[in-house]
């Protein structure tokens, strides 16, 4: 939530719409960790609708400051991660999201 209000966030990678993949991948990422801690399907389901909501609800926020800019592609975006990360669980890949919060948290080290 950080990075969406933040006045100065970092820059995005440098390509057409990396915005909106940097949007996607951190929404998938957060679908894939959750589906880790949350192993049913309703809950699962509730989640997505939940992240979803975030996605929606930070856009408006950003609305609201002078720094930053409403997009309806961004929340586009964020849905498009969570069916992602959706997708990923569903063909058994969703170990995808331990390894990659372990090599993230070995960088940060």
């Amino acid at each position: 939530m950080y990075l969406s209000l933040t006045p100065h966030p970092p820059e995005p990678m440098n390509f057409l719409n990396a915005d909106k993949v940097e949007h996607a991948l951190a929404y998938s990422f957060l679908m894939l960790w959750f589906c880790q801690v949350y192993q049913q399907r309703a809950s699962r389901i509730l989640v997505a609708g939940l992240l979803v909501a975030l996605g929606v609800g930070i856009e408006f926020l950003q609305r609201m400051t002078a720094y930053r800019v409403f997009d309806y592609a961004d929340m586009l975006a964020n849905g498009a991660g969570v069916l992602l990360g959706l997708s990923l669980i569903s063909i058994g890949l969703g170990r995808i999201g331990v390894m990659l919060e372990t090599k993230f948290f070995k960088i940060a080290e």
